[in-house]
């Protein structure tokens, strides 16, 4: 799963408004984040994952083949 799907998925139809209130981003840059436009910072991937129960490997990288990629 891309990290489009992953974090679009997690919001799970919660308003992009109230997701990045609740993250401290605004909603400009939940987007970007969604949309693959902007990678967040090591600590804001953390506060993420936090957010959302998951771990950051599970939002930001994927497995392809024997190699793990952004």
């Amino acid at each position: 799963m891309t990290e489009l799907a992953a974090l679009i998925k997690l919001r799970a139809g919660r308003p992009r408004s109230k997701v990045a209130k609740e993250l401290g981003i605004t909603t400009q840059m939940l987007g970007a984040l969604e949309r693959g436009d902007r990678l967040p910072s090591l600590m804001l991937a953390k506060k993420i994952a936090v957010y959302y129960g998951v771990t950051i490997d599970d939002l930001f990288f994927q497995e392809r083949g024997n190699k793990t990629s952004p």
